[in-house]
């Protein structure tokens, strides 16, 4: 063993052994501390207030502190100890650093076997862990107890959402042979606009000016990618180019898109049924309810069942503008994904699901995840219904293939030449726009 591999491996052996050192004393701590103030007391008091229960354990941290072994530890030692053991009783516990860290986009807890996070689009493991599977269960129950939430044998799938917005997803024994899982997708606590998605290369200029003509002359589109393509940090930039005059109502699964800056916004978040089995408000429901509410625009966060037949009849009836994601790999995918989703609903011919599909969409907006991590769009396609073939039919506008520096731009759609009659853009700059993609094409 070199030199440094030696150095290495003592400055490993020292990390593992403070962070063992520290665990022992928070368990420590904690058992001193259930003496002077028993947990189910703080529980009790955390129900009428959070902070006077996190104020009463501190002072029962005080009280212990002059013991031993407590009063011989330097007190910024004591105080980490004490931050430690708050953020078990009422935070997430080993996972309170990872949620803070704006740069972790998703944490997966696999037992006690590994905890990994996404970083920049990247898996990596993280340096904290779980002693055993109680633990982790212990997590998951404090999760989801103030959700009004629960988990066991009989029911061992839950999916919710946290008050800060990030979601949540556990599975338990028996559907987990290995232990309880846990996996949390955290959201940036501002919403990403098209300039800043541009800077970090998701797409460039002649896009992102696309991107903002298509939302401000009201043509719908659909968001199509994988699961962690960015579908929704993309729909959630386009919405920050709607009219400040209209009023929009979005429509999730669990609540994700921020609207920081519109004015005029309904938020509608779905409900799964209770312990009971009863008060299950589906997206079908709110897409229909939406319809009474006077809506501008309709932004479905994501379509993944029967209610994308709603949805397009709420589109083909004087919704233009409405916004929504799907999961699938190409336009052609989430054309025949629609297809799918609402013959789940209704028993109609596939030629009729499609005229009211290639009637109610403008355009599909392709995204992936790159192997590096970055997140891009790879494709955006127009959409019509073509009336002597009986079918949807998609023209490919833009095509960005894996390897390729920058795009290429095969065509581009009429209705860009009436902005400027609409008064939604420059003449001259939608000139200069399209020359810019004849350079393209004739590079």
């Amino acid at each position: 063993m070199s030199l440094i591999e030696r150095v290495q491996a003592v400055e490993e052996e020292r990390h593992r052994d403070e962070a063992v050192r520290e665990r022992v004393g928070i368990e420590s701590l904690r058992a001193a501390v259930a003496e002077v103030m028993p947990f189910e007391r703080v529980a009790l008091i955390a129900g009428e207030s959070p902070e006077r229960a996190r104020n009463e354990i501190r002072a029962a941290c005080r009280r212990v502190a002059a013991r031993d072994p407590w009063r011989t530890l330097d007190p910024p030692v004591f105080r980490s100890l004490v931050d430690g053991l708050i953020d078990t009783v009422f935070g997430l516990g080993p996972l309170d650093g990872l949620i803070k860290d704006e740069a972790v986009t998703e944490i997966m807890v696999n037992g006690t076997r590994s905890v990994y996070v996404e970083r920049e689009g990247q898996l990596e493991p993280a340096a904290v862990q779980f002693e055993s599977d109680e633990q982790v269960r212990a997590l998951i129950d404090r999760i989801l107890g103030p959700l009004g939430r629960r988990i066991d044998e009989s029911s061992p799938l839950v999916s919710a959402r946290l008050p800060q917005g990030h979601r949540v997803h556990a599975v338990i024994p028996p559907l987990a042979i290995d232990g309880p899982h846990l996996t949390i997708r955290s959201f940036a606590r501002r919403a990403m606009s098209l300039a800043q998605l541009r800077q970090r290369g998701s797409f460039d200029a002649t896009m992102e000016r696309f991107l903002v003509w298509a939302v401000r002359a009201r043509k719908s589109v659909a968001v199509a990618g994988g699961t962690g393509s960015g579908k929704t940090t993309l729909l959630n930039a386009l919405s920050f180019h709607i009219s400040h005059g209209e009023r929009v109502i979005t429509i999730e699964d669990a609540a994700e898109l921020k609207f920081d800056e519109h004015p005029h916004v309904v938020r509608l978040e779905a409900r799964v049924a209770n312990a009971e089995g009863t008060g299950e408000v589906t997206i079908r429901e709110l897409v229909a309810n939406a319809l009474r509410m006077r809506p501008d625009r309709i932004i479905v966060g994501e379509c993944r069942s029967e209610e994308a037949i709603d949805m397009l009849q709420a589109m083909n009836t004087g919704h233009d503008g409405s916004l929504t994601t799907l999961h699938a790999n190409s336009p052609r995918e989430a054309v025949d994904r629609l297809v799918t989703m609402v013959r789940y609903g209704v028993d109609l011919p596939v030629d009729a699901i499609e005229a009211q599909i290639g009637n109610a969409f403008d355009l599909v907006v392709q995204t992936a995840r790159r192997p590096n991590g970055e997140r891009c769009v790879t494709e955006v396609a127009s959409m019509a219904f073509d009336a002597e073939r009986r079918r949807c039919v998609l023209a490919t506008l833009y095509r960005c293939d894996a390897g390729d520096a920058r795009g290429r731009w095969l065509d581009y759609p009429r209705w860009i030449d009436d902005l400027a009659a609409a008064g939604l853009a420059d003449r001259k700059e939608v000139k200069a726009w399209i020359r810019s993609l004849d350079m393209r094409l004739s590079a």
